[in-house]
């Protein structure tokens, strides 16, 4: 089978072997059960160039599971594909990443199993400790909702700020108290928080641009703790359909990702050493997602 086509080659693909199914049956729906030869099941990702996603494929073939990998450049595009079939299952985002879509779109795509978290550092030119760090001095969180609050969240876990309410996953700058906290904060564009760090106290950085800065999770000064059950909203996962999330060849697959030492060890090099591998229950991740959505419809 040919690894990690491309999104429009796979899906065409797959539609011209629906039709063909269809032709054969006189017209009724192909019954071959997912993960068959005949009915491969469709994961979407984002980079799937990156070598432990062949190892992964491989794993589940060796499983007996018909596996075709669906690359895609964009995170968006992911979930509407999943909701409309074209895709089975997706692994790319974090859980309050699924609940802004969900909210959004109106949606019920749900949480099966978990990957990895990735803790969010905080870094610094001028210190090396939070400690350090003045009175009223200015620190960056990046501005775009799913990464705003984790980032206050963890400027609050590290005593330089402190939220409303104790804060939670759609906080925003206007919930700081000011005069319970140490530091101002300014948000900018989550790709430019590194290169403000020689102007600041400073910054939340996102994992993305970690590793082309040259920096690695050992600089960060903070960091929010995956232990947390605050930091359950930032647990990546496997999502599905709401209608098929007890199936079990969906459900294996996470089993086969969790477990195998092979496909866990190329992922940690994949992040630079940054993740924190999980198997938080399913039912764990689709409470937190319940709660994250309902967060985020309070928020407006």
């Amino acid at each position: 089978m040919t690894r990690n086509r491309n999104r429009a080659l796979s899906l065409s693909a797959l539609a011209l072997a629906g039709a063909l199914a269809l032709a054969a049956c006189g017209g009724g729906e192909s019954d071959a059960e997912l993960g068959s030869e005949e009915n491969p099941v469709q994961l979407g990702v984002v980079g799937a160039s990156e070598p432990y996603w062949t190892t992964y494929e491989e794993a589940v073939e060796a499983e007996g599971i018909a596996l075709e990998i669906v690359d895609f450049t964009e995170y968006p595009q992911l979930n509407p594909a999943t909701a409309e079939g074209e895709l089975d299952i997706n692994q790319f985002q974090h859980i309050q990443y699924l609940a802004d879509y969900n909210v959004s779109a109106e949606d019920d795509i749900q949480p099966i199993g978990a990957t990895a978290i990735y803790p969010m550092g905080l870094y610094s030119e001028k210190y090396d400790s939070v400690d350090q760090i003045q009175e009223g001095e200015t620190v960056i969180v990046p501005n775009d909702t799913v990464n705003q609050a984790r980032g206050l969240l963890v400027l609050q876990s590290a005593g330089l700020i402190t939220l409303q309410d104790g804060g939670n996953a759609s906080s925003t700058p206007e919930d700081i108290i000011e005069e319970e906290s140490k530091v101002q904060v300014s948000a900018l564009d989550a790709a430019v928080t590194v290169t403000s760090l020689p102007d600041v106290a400073a910054a939340i950085v996102n994992n993305d641009f970690m590793n082309d800065a040259g920096l690695t999770p050992e600089d960060a000064i903070a960091e929010d703790d995956p232990e947390d059950p605050a930091a359950l909203p930032y647990v990546n996962i496997f999502a599905t359909k709401a209608e098929d999330k007890d199936n079990e060849v969906l459900n294996r697959l996470v089993e086969i990702y969790q477990t195998n030492q092979d496909v866990l060890d190329g992922a940690q090099e994949s992040a630079g050493g940054s993740a924190v591998f999980l198997q938080t229950p399913a039912a764990e991740l689709q409470e937190s997602l319940t709660t994250t959505e309902e967060a985020l419809r309070n928020a407006g």
